[in-house]
């Protein structure tokens, strides 16, 4: 370890005109320009020297470093130029730009976090539950939704509630979650129980209190059937909702086993305005269909059973 290059300033090959901070091992996120004759140590590598003209003969011994310096940098320089190498340990020339400093260097080298179909404005991605969903053009996918523990989608246009006209509504939307604190383990039970809570939240009133619709007056049901979702059998309950103000809407639960983990039942909840040509009830049979495993674009289901989607 005696030939080691000592901790000090050294010219920056990618910098001209400047010096970085050698620690002993690795370079540093320090520079200065190679006119500051400063005998400057940062203080996490160790205690600054005197400064120059400092009674007590600071100035001799400034001179003495810096002229060391100088001398252990052309002596590095040289072997890095040549490609000498004796077997003792010597710094890297620096790379292009500041070097990260050493608590930064390991979250450079980590993956980036969301390097999945999240990316993708055409995916709803719902990590915990371990499915995708397709997002249909002109629908945008919000950063953040009232219930945290839901993925969700909508429309991209909002317009005034017709029963609270100081709040935004939009015409569609879609979130996903799972399915918690409940004993019932059949989907199609799950399904059923879930619609009421659907209709409510969408065009009753929400969590915050709100009733953007004049809250739900009547309900009829258009589908209770079982369906096939990401290679698991599922089961959906579908309403067409009557409103106290608006034209009110369409409300479906989906419920089927999770792609991961234990196969916890996740809960996909539709809103569809009425009226709304953009908004056939056929949009909903295309997005179930669309719904696939994380990972895994080419599921077309059949896992236990062969019930195919809505027409």
């Amino acid at each position: 370890m005696s030939d080691a290059t000592p901790p000090g300033w050294y010219p920056d090959a990618a910098t001209p005109g400047s010096e970085r901070w050698w620690d002993g091992t690795a370079w540093s996120a320090h520079t200065r320009p190679s006119g500051a004759h400063q005998a400057y140590v940062p203080r996490e590598f160790g205690t600054p020297l005197p400064p120059a003209g400092r009674p007590g003969g600071g100035t001799r011994t400034v001179v003495m470093i810096l002229a060391g310096v100088l001398v252990a940098g052309a002596a590095v320089t040289g072997a890095v130029l040549l490609g000498g190498d004796d077997g003792a340990t010597k710094p890297a020339a620096a790379t292009s730009g500041p070097a990260p400093a050493p608590e930064d260097s390991a979250s450079s080298r980590a993956p980036a976090r969301g390097a999945t179909p999240s990316d993708d404005p055409r995916v709803l991605v719902d990590q915990l539950n371990g499915i995708t969903l397709p997002v249909p053009e002109g629908w945008e996918k919000p950063d953040n939704t009232l219930e945290q523990a839901t993925t969700a989608m909508r429309t991209g246009l909002s317009y005034r509630c017709p029963g609270d006209a100081a709040n935004f509504c939009y015409h569609g939307t879609v979130t996903s979650r799972t399915a918690s604190s409940t004993d019932l383990t059949s989907v199609e039970a799950l399904a059923r129980a879930d619609i009421g809570t659907a209709a409510k939240n969408a065009y009753g009133e929400d969590s915050l209190g709100n009733r953007a619709h004049g809250g739900v007056r009547s309900h009829r049901e258009l589908a209770s059937t079982s369906v096939t979702v990401a290679g698991r059998t599922g089961h959906l309950v579908r309403w067409r909702v009557t409103t106290g103000k608006g034209p009110g809407g369409y409300v479906q639960s989906l419920v089927f086993p999770s792609a991961v983990g234990s196969e916890t039942p996740v809960i996909v909840r539709f809103a569809f305005d009425a009226g709304q040509d953009g908004l056939p009830l056929s949009l909903m049979d295309t997005i179930t269909r669309g719904i696939r495993p994380v990972g895994d674009s080419a599921t077309g289901g059949g896992v236990g059973s062969s019930v195919a989607p809505l027409p």
